[in-house]
């Protein structure tokens, strides 16, 4: 049995991993714990193969919270929670990292490609953070404690929040759509939810880059989210062009419609 310990109450991906991976039965225990105060400091980690961390502050608030906070809480608290796992013998650190390290948008027309020599630059304090995170953690990666770094693109699935509901809302409101080409790496929480299970099962380390079979066209998105809620969207070619013509220097439309993917 593998005992897993997530470290983030109430998170997307946490309660989705832990409602996802009771299907193996009692192969895998989950528990949870909420690390917004300092109860957390009094819990022993002992006894758990696996640290699931997931506590954070995403870039979606940044108007609204002090920035020393996400760095108390993307990079100190990781480091904190880590350290205290390595040292009551847990054997490995899964840390959910972000696409925003690389602080690249998307761009109409454009390819936008991140590969392994992709350079690092973060542009949000969000991204910051995280990366800061990212570095101080693989320092803390040895034989007897296996750190996992996650780097996903826009998750998606069931009441899932953040860009991807944004993009549901408008699926359900709008009758017309602009028809635009374009390619984006985005990953569904049930494969997310595989991808972790493998990385325990075979107990390794090192950065991942998970992402869809697929790519992602925003516009068939839209369509397919507004019919799998008994709408329809007509997706307009003329609507298109003329965003496309106009739009190519709006930041809005580019995070919309703009390529960016993971290479496969």
């Amino acid at each position: 049995m593998k005992n897993i310990l997530i470290t983030g109450a109430n998170s997307y991906v946490g309660t989705s991993f832990e409602r996802w991976i009771y299907q193996y039965g009692d192969g895998y225990k989950v528990d949870t714990i909420d690390v917004k105060n300092d109860s957390w400091r009094q819990q022993s980690f002992l006894g758990y193969d696996v640290i699931l961390n997931v506590a954070g502050i995403v870039h979606l608030n940044s108007k609204k919270i002090d920035e020393s906070l996400y760095y108390k809480v993307n990079k100190d608290l990781a480091i904190e929670i880590a350290e205290k796992a390595k040292s009551e013998c847990v054997n490995q650190f899964i840390q959910m990292s972000t696409m925003a390290i690389y602080g690249l948008e998307g761009r109409i027309d454009e390819e936008v490609i991140i590969d392994e020599n992709t350079e690092f630059n973060p542009t949000s304090t969000y991204g910051k953070s995280k990366l800061l995170a990212e570095e101080e953690l693989n320092r803390l990666n040895c034989l007897n404690f296996k750190v996992v770094i996650l780097r996903p693109p826009m998750i998606y699935g069931p009441n899932c929040p953040g860009n991807y509901a944004r993009l549901k809302k408008l699926a359900l409101k709008t009758p017309i759509f602009p028809m635009i080409e374009n390619k984006r790496s985005m990953l569904d929480i049930d494969r997310l939810c595989q991808y972790i299970k493998e990385y325990v099962d075979c107990e390794i380390h090192g950065v991942f880059l998970p992402q869809d079979d697929e790519y992602t066209n925003t516009s068939m998105l839209v369509k397919r989210l507004a019919e799998e809620n008994g709408r329809r969207v007509y997706l307009s070619e003329a609507i298109g062009l003329m965003i496309k013509l106009i739009g190519k220097r709006s930041n809005v439309i580019n995070k919309v419609f703009g390529n960016l993917i993971y290479k496969r």
